[in-house]
């Protein structure tokens, strides 16, 4: 009797064994790359659900009242960089020289640049100008100083100062300068 009991138990623990192989390798082989590939499907959902939301959120007033605010706070900054007509920039930098006291510099341009540092841009060009003229250093140093101060930007390219005589105060000044201009839309 003990010996069918014996088998009896060995059976039942070989099929047991067996059955759980089975099922463990099937997990393996087939439900856990399920799982991995739910797991993804769920994240992808998540974020294609996040996008829609942003839509949503983004097509409302409330974001397109935002957005134009946001437009006309970069048209403003535009605004502090390039200047709408170049015509009154030379009377700018007089009014600048003369109230720091220097006398009428030369002021002569020196062209146009068509691309700026390789790129193709199609609503702002460079203009470059040149300026002479005579003042102390400490006249020079304040001009320059309002110049770098101006609005739109001017940008001081290079400058060169030559030693006045021994007998004046006044240095010879040679500045060159860029600012950017919008470019007329031809109609």
């Amino acid at each position: 009797m003990k010996t069918s009991y014996k088998k009896y138990f060995t059976k039942v623990a070989l099929i047991w064994a067996g059955s759980f192989l089975l099922f463990l390798s099937v997990h393996v082989l087939v439900l856990a790359p399920q799982e991995k590939s739910r797991k993804q499907i769920e994240q992808q959902v998540a974020e294609k659900q996040r996008m829609y939301e942003s839509a949503l959120r983004a097509s409302g007033e409330d974001a397109r009242v935002n957005l134009n605010e946001q437009i006309e706070h970069l048209r403003d900054k535009l605004g502090d960089f390039v200047l709408e007509d170049a015509g009154n920039l030379t009377f700018d930098i007089s009014q600048i020289a003369g109230k720091k006291k220097i006398n009428p510099p030369t002021i002569k341009g020196k062209g146009r640049r068509q691309n700026l540092t390789g790129s193709e841009l199609e609503n702002i060009q460079e203009n470059h100008i040149q300026i002479n003229f005579t003042a102390s250093f400490n006249q020079f140093a304040s001009f320059l100083n309002a110049l770098e101060r101006h609005r739109p930007v001017v940008f001081v390219d290079s400058f060169k100062i030559t030693r006045a005589m021994r007998n004046t105060t006044d240095h010879q000044v040679e500045m060159e300068l860029t600012v950017f201009v919008k470019r007329r839309q031809d109609s």
